[in-house]
């Protein structure tokens, strides 16, 4: 509403100015130039985020379903193929369950694409590792996705691919210290 239309009583004071404080969870949002607050533009960059994994996620089923092969393959023959891994450790680096993992691990193992192996430091959790039918598996869905990445960056800077990345590694990095408790900062 325009305070300029208002019909005020005789005699009263007329603000000049409107300052507004908005409180969330205890925490002080803060509005930035344009008065959009900060929690809203964080708000929206996370429905953006949870848009472009879908987007991603379609994109790369369609990748990996040139070769015969799942995303949800593809990222577990990617876990394990810089070292073996238990499907505990492959579920924790992907951040799904054990069982997903598990499910995932013995359609690798059945077609040869992946094996078990004797873990010494845990005998009754195996390590998965890569075959060569795996390797190379890998290898093509890799330079598949390589050409698909050149195209979908085609005419954006450099810089700006580079910029996003750190910035999404560092709000990464903040969620990481909030779920581990070790963020200072009170939120209650």
């Amino acid at each position: 509403m325009d305070i300029s239309s208002t019909a005020w009583a005789p005699g009263a004071v007329r603000p000049t100015s409107l300052t507004i404080d908005i409180q969330s969870d205890n925490m002080l949002a803060s509005l930035n130039h344009e008065g959009a607050c900060m929690a809203d533009e964080m708000a929206l960059l996370v429905a953006d985020i949870y848009e472009a994994a879908g987007l991603l996620r379609r994109s790369g089923e369609a990748i990996a379903g040139a070769e015969g092969q799942t995303q949800a393959r593809w990222q577990l023959l990617s876990v394990v193929s810089d070292s073996p891994r238990s499907v505990a450790q492959a579920a924790r680096r992907l951040g799904i369950t054990r069982q997903g993992v598990q499910r995932v691990a013995n359609d690798l193992v059945r077609e040869d694409l992946a094996e078990f192996r004797f873990n010494p430091d845990h005998r009754s959790s195996p390590l998965l590792s890569l075959t060569p039918a795996g390797q190379e598996t890998l290898r093509r869905i890799t330079t598949r996705a390589a050409q698909f990445h050149e195209m979908l960056t085609a005419g954006i800077p450099p810089n700006d691919i580079i910029a996003a990345r750190a910035l999404l590694r560092r709000l990464m990095d903040q969620m990481r210290q909030h779920e581990d408790g070790s963020d200072s900062r009170q939120t209650d």
